[in-house]
């Protein structure tokens, strides 16, 4: 194991930050002064490096390129009034990213080089972290296979790094989505459950063309019968039929275990709303929409937070929703942003000090 002192750290002489507009971020587009880096090589993990950043040099016949080794995790930083930064649940996306790398067949991070190299870096460009509302410091820790050699087979050389980029609003409006009939997300015992690229690449066609036709994302449904919804886009989706939350279950494998996904759940549960985790149709939803029951239906995730849905589309069928009027999803995202800003107490310590 690294210990979490041994860092080899290189700080750039001049930063970025001096000419970097604050007031304008897009979500993803920029990156802060440093980065972490490290390489996994003969069974073991070398020393991390944190360094200005800067491009990768690699082997055109790296193993990722060829055959789809590559996971990685989205995390975000925020800054409270004092200037305080604090990681939000960064443990529990540490165990996602294992569970990713073990399906497929890529070495484990230890906690030493993932959760304090995590801090380290952004003790550095704490400086990066936006303080205004919808906005933060994205973290992407990702791991990729990089033996120089083709073969379908697992590497034995891995490169693991993360990156910071302060970052405004996902989505900005309220979706509009289309339901999903041809193509797939994922199935039983495939991949579903882990953030790994190929979702993300198989999920770009059904997406464009779904923009084409004038809607913002997908919503999936399942591989077999294409009866049950899955995710919407990139993001866990939950519904408020009646008096309750309903959310797909995770049993089946096919669906992200989302950390947003689960924090809503909580304040759902505490705020005295029912959740149910269970298989859940589409003819429910339109029976629900038909009878004034489907109150409220949003994505939760990452990057996006809580994102409304204005507008679900399945066959000819097209389900619309006065958010103006919702009630739950607009508390859910207020006490979030607030435990996040440290403007409400953090019972279950989500956030971690940086």
């Amino acid at each position: 194991m690294i210990a979490a002192t041994e860092f080899n750290i290189t700080r750039v002489q001049q930063s970025k930050l001096k000419d970097f507009d604050m007031g304008n971020i897009p979500f993803g587009k920029y990156f802060t002064d440093h980065m972490l880096e490290v390489d996994y090589e003969n069974g073991e993990w070398k020393t991390p490096e944190i360094k200005p950043y800067q491009p990768l040099l690699l082997e055109p016949s790296v193993a990722a390129l060829h055959y789809g080794q590559a996971i990685f995790e989205g995390i975000k930083a925020y800054k409270d009034a004092e200037g305080n930064a604090f990681i939000f649940r960064p443990q529990d996306n540490y165990r996602r990213f294992n569970i990713s790398a073990e399906r497929l067949m890529m070495p484990p991070v230890p906690e030493e080089i993932f959760i304090e190299g995590m801090r380290k870096l952004i003790s550095i460009d704490k400086s990066w972290i936006p303080q205004k509302a919808d906005h933060s410091l994205y973290i992407r820790p990702f791991m990729f296979s990089t033996d120089a050699a083709l073969g379908v087979r697992p590497s034995e050389t891995y490169k693991f790094l993360i990156l910071l980029s302060p970052s405004g609003p996902y989505y900005s409006a309220p979706m509009r989505i289309y339901v999903e009939e041809t193509y797939t997300r994922a199935a039983p015992g495939g991949v579903g459950f882990s953030k790994n690229a190929g979702n993300y690449a198989a999920s770009l066609l059904p997406a464009e063309l779904a923009k084409k036709k004038g809607y913002d994302q997908v919503l999936w449904t399942d591989a077999n019968e294409h009866k049950y919804v899955q995710e919407v886009g990139t993001m866990n989706v939950m519904f408020i039929i009646g008096n309750k939350a309903v959310t797909p279950g995770l049993d089946e494998g096919t669906i992200l275990a989302g950390v947003t996904r689960d924090t809503v759940i909580t304040l759902l549960k505490e705020s005295g709303i029912e959740v149910e985790e269970r298989l859940l149709s589409i003819d429910e939803l339109i029976e629900a929409y038909k009878a004034g029951n489907l109150k409220e239906a949003f994505g939760t995730g990452t990057a996006a937070t809580i994102s409304p849905i204005k507008e679900l589309k399945y066959k000819d069928f097209v389900m619309q929703f006065d958010i103006d009027k919702w009630t739950v999803s607009p508390a859910l995202k207020r006490k979030l942003d607030a435990i996040r800003n440290s403007k409400e107490p953090d019972t279950h310590s989500w956030m971690v000090k940086v």
